[in-house]
């Protein structure tokens, strides 16, 4: 060992390696350690970065969740039971891959580029390839079926070769929790704000090009019946045609922008190896990795909260728009009140952050969740009113900012918490995070399965401007009753959740600990043969 070199191996206190100096053609380079680099705080950059990442999910999942139904329903002209079908098959079948994709993503070895990063640059032009396919109508009646669920599912397999390592990056760009968190809000703010590009998007380009309605009554009882079925027929043909057109176009700009959100995440960000000093991670199969995972109680009582309060906004999600076009009978301005709903969510994201780093993350999801319900009762019991439909939107906006913001929040101190309980068991934050998404997928596939099943049995026909009592009393229950039933459920879940602000706090301070004894020991290891020397 070099005179001199070893005294800048530690730090002034003589006891903890901080950085080496390396020797080169005479001068000085001074190398951080790995526990140094991984102490660097996040750039805002970064996290901008790292949050545009989120946006893709967002954008297609709120097209897919707000106009798909109508799109099968109003546009494909498919029966509401086959409709039912693809909707449940495509998010049942994108819930199953999730937890496989998971397990694919734990295992795969690091290259120069990250574990995650390549799942995310790989799946991008594939996915936005069969996303533009979905809004497509085929010129054959009877493969209509199968091309939809052809490439829905397609698309879900791969949105989740991006989504599932871009949701565990979250615990790759930092080591520090005040460090994730603040990037966690910062995702929340630009994802809640896709869904505004999403809607806007999506409802705008769509809204110019609004079907006809169909007066059953005019057609059925006037004696120019045939004059006046063709003409209307033509025109609703025409329509319907510039319907499907704009359909394309919204669903070629959205997949633009999901290619240029992947490519600055891809280049603003840098994927970091925190398991590198634990000398005793062990690889599991995934039998025993899931084993660990669901049996790690605060994990699976947070999932199941969640599961039920997000089953409750999915409800509201995909049956709002028919409720709004339908119901209220505010045919021309569904679109513009789903808009505002993400507008006041996205607004609202950086006050929930500031509530839940003052108050704590319990009080956060007591106080935001329920937020909604009397608003949700609102808009079902006063008389239908435009004003009133748009306070209420706002309103309910603030309630879905925390829905998006706090489960993600919430997950990093869930992997800390097994971290902490399972020191010799590490890498399983893909799982961790899979299954969250599986079960809130299949929450989602349920949900429009079950609501556009049951809008089938009440009796909903696709074009008419009115539809019956027992279609809007089903619409009703599908935006009021069964989402404040489910918000209620899950919060009791959640009153049995663990990890309060103490508990999470010493668990930060534990594996920083941890990581210093391994980092230090690796340090020490490798002066041995200098020292020797």
């Amino acid at each position: 060992m070099a005179r001199g070199e070893g005294v800048e191996q530690f730090s002034s206190s003589g006891l903890f390696p901080t950085s080496k100096t390396v020797h080169q053609d005479g001068i000085k380079i001074a190398k951080l350690s790995p526990q140094q680099e991984r102490k660097r705080p996040l750039t805002v950059w970064s996290k901008v970065c790292f949050a545009i990442g989120g946006a893709p999910y967002q954008i297609t999942g709120t097209a897919l969740g707000f106009f798909l139904q109508i799109f099968l329903l109003d546009v494909a002209l498919l029966d509401p039971v086959y409709a039912s079908v693809i909707l449940f098959v495509g998010r049942a079948w994108d819930a199953v891959t999730d937890p496989t994709i998971g397990f694919l993503v734990s295992r795969t070895p690091w290259t120069r580029h990250g574990r995650m990063m390549p799942w995310i640059l790989v799946s991008t032009i594939p996915a936005v390839l069969c996303y533009f396919l979905i809004w497509v109508v085929p010129p054959i009646e009877q493969g209509k079926i199968m091309w939809y669920l052809l490439f829905y599912c397609l698309f879900q397999t791969l949105q989740t070769c991006f989504h599932v390592p871009y949701s565990a990056l979250t615990m790759f760009i930092s080591t520090e929790q005040r460090e994730r968190d603040s990037a966690t809000a910062y995702r929340m703010t630009i994802e809640v704000f896709g869904t505004v590009i999403g809607t806007a998007v999506q409802g705008q380009i769509v809204g110019m090009a609004n079907v006809p309605c169909i007066n059953n009554t005019i057609l059925s009882n006037s004696s120019n019946h045939s004059v006046h079925g063709n003409n209307s027929q033509i025109l609703m043909d025409y329509r319907i045609l510039n319907e499907r057109r704009a359909y394309m176009i919204a669903s070629a700009v959205i997949s633009l922008i999901y290619v240029l959100c992947a490519v600055v995440l891809f280049f603003g960000v840098r994927e970091q190896d925190n398991q590198g000093g634990l000398k005793a991670q062990k690889h599991v199969s995934f039998q025993t990795g899931l084993r660990l995972v669901i049996g790690h109680g605060p994990y699976v009582k947070l999932v199941l909260a969640f599961l039920f309060t997000s089953l409750a906004f999915m409800l509201l999600e995909g049956n709002f728009a028919l409720f709004i076009k339908y119901t209220l009978g505010f045919r021309e301005d569904f679109q513009n009140i789903l808009l505002v709903i993400m507008l006041s969510a996205t607004l609202t994201i950086p006050m929930w952050q500031w509530f839940l780093c003052r108050f704590g993350k319990k009080t956060a999801v007591y106080i935001g969740i329920t937020w909604a319900v009397p608003f949700i009762i609102l808009v079902v019991c006063v008389k239908s009113s435009l004003i009133v439909s748009y306070i209420v939107s706002i309103a309910a906006g603030a309630s879905v900012a925390a829905a998006f913001l706090l489960p993600w929040s919430m997950l990093p101190d869930v992997v800390d918490d097994f971290k902490v309980q399972n020191p010799t068991s590490q890498g399983h934050e893909a799982i961790f995070y899979s299954f969250y998404v599986f079960f809130t997928k299949f929450a989602s596939g349920v949900s429009l399965g079950v609501s556009t099943l049951s809008l089938s049995f009440a009796g909903y026909v696709t074009g008419v401007c009115v539809q019956s009592d027992s279609v809007n009393l089903t619409l009703k229950m599908l935006v009021a009753a069964a989402p404040v039933a489910l918000i209620a459920l899950g919060l009791l879940i959640f009153k049995t959740y663990p990890i309060d602000e103490e508990r999470r706090q010493n668990n930060n301070k534990l594996l920083q600990l941890l990581l210093l004894s391994e980092e230090q020991e690796s340090e020490m290891e490798a002066l041995k043969p200098d020292i020797t020397a």
